[in-house]
């Protein structure tokens, strides 16, 4: 997997790339429903989970991937409401949850990111971070040692107004470093939204695909430290 040589910036996708949800999302899902009288498994609340997010993915294709920081938030009261009908105060759950996202202690930070960050930086590259995500992932960049290097190169949907795959979100991805398409690359796990998305628009993409669910891809690591040996060829 040959990165090209004019490559002179790295963004990386957060949740699913750099950042997991510890507990995982079902657990939390359940263990908060709990509280609020709804019982359901953690097996049950993940397909519920996943219906509902699609569902709203496919709301924001149809309207372009155009997104605020107000569309964000309805759209995971939707997700949560979908997931967990018939929970005593429906409102007060969703907040809980919603908040529970803005706590880096709710995330762990991939344990081999510090150090690819900083082979990358050897080479002379500028590091940033490129994600669907809304305002609270400024706190969690900020109670993550790791993350903070990131910090003058972050773009995320909400703030500039689009959502991965648009062309429009990764025109401000390489605006965020003054740079044409082909001087960037992003590093995501999500084969339509990081991977195609990026391509689209003449960025270089390499897929983050530890379960090996798109072997056919031939841009693609299984591990983070993977990119910084194949930078190095």
């Amino acid at each position: 997997m040959p990165i090209p040589s004019a490559i002179r910036a790295v963004f990386f996708d957060a949740v699913g790339t750099l950042i997991h949800p510890t507990p995982s999302a079902p657990e939390v899902y359940a263990h908060v429903a709990a509280r609020f009288g709804l019982v359901l498994s953690a097996a049950e609340i993940r397909t519920r989970f996943l219906a509902a997010f699609r569902a709203e993915e496919a709301v924001d294709r149809a309207a372009n991937w155009v997104t605020s920081e107000g569309r964000e938030e309805a759209r995971w009261r939707r997700i949560v409401a979908e997931t967990l009908p018939g929970v005593r105060d429906a409102e007060a759950c969703f907040r809980e949850l919603y908040e529970h996202y803005a706590r880096p202690d709710a995330w762990v930070v991939d344990p081999t990111a510090a150090s690819v960050f900083a082979e990358l930086r050897s080479r002379g590259l500028i590091l940033g971070l490129a994600s669907n995500y809304d305002h609270r992932l400024e706190a969690v960049v900020e109670g993550h040692a790791e993350l903070r290097t990131l910090r003058p190169h972050v773009v995320i949907s909400s703030r500039v107004g689009h959502r991965k795959p648009s062309p429009d979100f990764f025109a401000e991805v390489v605006g965020a470093v003054g740079m044409s398409p082909g001087e960037a690359l992003l590093v995501g796990d999500d084969f339509e939204n990081d991977y195609l998305g990026a391509r689209a628009v003449g960025m270089g993409a390499v897929l983050l695909d530890p379960n090996n669910r798109n072997p056919e891809v031939g841009d693609r690591i299984r591990t983070l430290p993977e990119l910084a040996q194949e930078m190095a060829h």
